[in-house]
């Protein structure tokens, strides 16, 4: 039995471990094993943390033989995204440069994660900087998508992704200023949400001057599980407030009942892929069997949105950072950048300006959208997830990647939350390869995105953990 605990979700641990009925050594014991098993395979996990893991499960085994209260996370491994801080183990992003830079505190959503009881068990690989929808770079290598090598698993987090479907963790934290924990579930049949902008608490013990406006509107941190129950309960925990994020929102983890039945709007987002189309047909008609009423119509501005949030974000990307970058990022993450430059016509101030309002009037647009549709299901991306090396191919194939993903940056680029999660599976390219959608809501209505996923899980299942395949 025990050998088999890295293939129970992070809920199931926890219960579990609550109950007595394993140790959390040994639930740990278990994940290291799978790490020691698979990962020299997959390329996920970047450090591993075995011997903190083992003394804190240890600590965590006293504290449930003395009777103490328990968290709701209490025992339960997790794996943290190199861009995320943990005290003392460093923040490399992805690059060498960054190889020794080590934080005295943790992120605000790990903090909250571990003071639950999570024990961090391995951080994991990602892009440089976290600017790539594939996992490579020359500090840690490529991360192996388990489904097919020959496919990206996805980025930016794609370490975690991987470490999920895999079974080396059953809770993943990465974060999402375009696609980055939506992607890389879609790549590995596996679940993440991405929340509302001010919802999860952001900050880091090594970034000195803020980060640029968009970010600052975009980017938020999330957790990543096999499940959208564990989604649900790690994000609870992880949204706790703490005083270094000004953006943190004290809004209610579940809001107002809507009248009626639930309306969704269904959207194929301009598809010509028939696997994809067929996901989010699969997904429709979960929730229509499960009581929520569904229409095929197009939120507003979806092509406008996929070239506004290219366009916005390469701005700051360029007069921002870039020039930080060029000395110490991978060739090919550079290569990736130029040829984003080449299709984002770069703004100068005014259009900078005029960007920014012009995304309040759109965000407008889809809140009255939203409150006659308060859902919205859709593909994460419109065409299959790309083979390795096209990011790098071309202007014309990151065109294509990029507008494959117009649902998804649109959902960044108005600050909403979205749950992906895997529907099945579709033969491609003679593989098995998983299959997904993403369910959209208003502002802090995480609660019907969850509800919603729940739903739609519950009639098509899980497809995750595997292992990896040649």
């Amino acid at each position: 039995m025990t050998d088999e605990l890295w293939r129970q979700t992070a809920t199931t641990l926890a219960g579990m471990i609550r109950a007595k009925e394993v140790s959390a050594r040994e639930v740990v014991e278990s994940h290291l094993a799978r790490i020691d098993a698979v990962n020299s395979q997959v390329n996920a996990i970047t450090v591993v943390l075995a011997d903190s893991a083992l003394e804190l499960a240890a600590t965590a085994d006293e504290a449930t033989a003395a009777g103490e209260d328990l968290g709701p996370l209490h025992g339960v491994p997790m794996t943290i995204k190199e861009n995320i801080d943990l005290a003392g183990s460093p923040t490399t992003s992805g690059v060498a440069a960054l190889a020794e830079a080590v934080p005295l505190k943790d992120a605000p959503s790990i903090g909250h994660l571990k003071n639950a009881g999570a024990i961090p068990i391995g951080r994991t690989n990602l892009p440089d900087f976290a600017l790539r929808w594939h996992t490579d770079n020359d500090l840690r290598g490529p991360t192996i998508n388990p489904w097919d090598p020959r496919r990206t698993p996805g980025g930016s987090s794609g370490g975690d992704g991987v470490a999920l479907a895999v079974g080396m963790t059953p809770l993943g934290n990465g974060n999402d200023l375009g696609g980055s924990l939506r992607v890389p579930s879609l790549c590995n049949g596996t679940t993440a949400i991405r929340p509302t902008q001010g919802r999860v608490a952001s900050a880091s013990d090594l970034r000195e001057g803020g980060s640029p406006m968009s970010f600052q509107l975009m980017a938020v941190q999330g957790p990543m599980a096999r499940s959208v129950e564990d989604l649900r309960l790690a994000l609870e925990v992880a949204s706790q407030p703490d005083p270094r994020d000004p953006w943190w929102t004290p809004a209610p983890l579940r809001g107002p009942a809507p009248d009626g039945p639930i309306r969704v709007a269904v959207t194929d987002a301009s598809s010509a892929d028939a696997d994809v189309q067929a996901a989010v047909r699969s997904a429709a008609r979960a929730l229509s069997d499960a009581g929520y009423e569904l229409e095929e119509v197009d939120p507003p501005s979806l092509t406008e949105l996929v070239e506004h949030w290219r366009r916005l974000v390469w701005t700051e990307i360029e007069h921002g950072f870039l020039s930080v970058m060029e000395p110490i990022a991978s060739k090919d993450a550079l290569r990736f950048l130029s040829l984003w430059s080449q299709i984002a016509e770069s703004g100068d101030r005014g259009t900078y300006i005029d960007d920014l309002t012009r995304r309040n009037a759109i965000a407008a647009e889809w809140s009255l959208f939203l409150d006659t549709f308060p859902l919205v299901l859709g593909p994460v991306c419109g065409v299959q997830p790309f083979k390795v090396g096209d990011d790098l191919a071309g202007t014309a194939e990151v065109t294509a990647i990029m507008d494959g993903f117009g649902l998804t940056v649109a959902v960044n680029d108005l600050g909403l939350p979205a749950v992906a999660l895997p529907t099945g599976t579709a033969e491609v390219d003679g593989r098995d390869f998983p299959q997904g959608v993403q369910v959209i809501a208003t502002r802090y209505r995480e609660d019907l995105c969850l509800d919603a996923a729940q739903a739609i899980e519950a009639s098509l299942g899980a497809l995750t953990p595997i292992d990896p395949r040649p």
